[in-house]
């Protein structure tokens, strides 16, 4: 995990991590056409590694937030009682998007990596949003 400061957000420092309801490809880097579209966008996936998520991470992390409702779903029943962390879908924090859920480009092309990264930027920046509107004025 990585604290990271943004530039869009001056003296709010985030954690943010990555990890999968299901144990698939456990350890291995991301999808070479999820780490090109990435690279497009000025993103390095190159050091993340697939893991599971753990009980921990619901005791480490305010929020975790899931792609699609069947992780959501997942997530809200492996959370242990009185979990710290709130767990919701992660294009709540963009609705002004068509879209509930983001889909898998697993299978598909890779425009579909692309689709993903709109999203993702797009709830990304409404997290963001959301968090200075509750971050202390200075």
């Amino acid at each position: 995990m990585r604290g990271i400061a943004l530039r869009e957000a001056p003296g709010l420092a985030i954690t943010v991590d990555s990890a999968g309801t299901a144990n698939y490809h456990s350890g291995a880097a991301p999808d070479r056409r999820a780490q090109a579209a990435a690279r497009k966008r000025a993103y390095d996936l190159s050091g993340l590694r697939a893991r599971q998520v753990r009980a921990a991470d619901f005791a480490e992390f305010d929020l975790i937030l899931a792609m699609d409702r069947n992780n959501l779903q997942q997530l809200q029943e492996r959370a242990p009682r009185g979990a710290r962390a709130k767990v919701q879908l992660f294009l709540d924090y963009a609705p002004e998007q068509p879209v509930r859920e983001v889909p898998d480009p697993y299978y598909g092309g890779s425009g579909g990596f692309e689709e993903v990264l709109d999203l993702i930027e797009a709830a990304a920046r409404g997290l963001l949003r959301r968090l200075q509107g509750q971050a202390p004025q200075s």
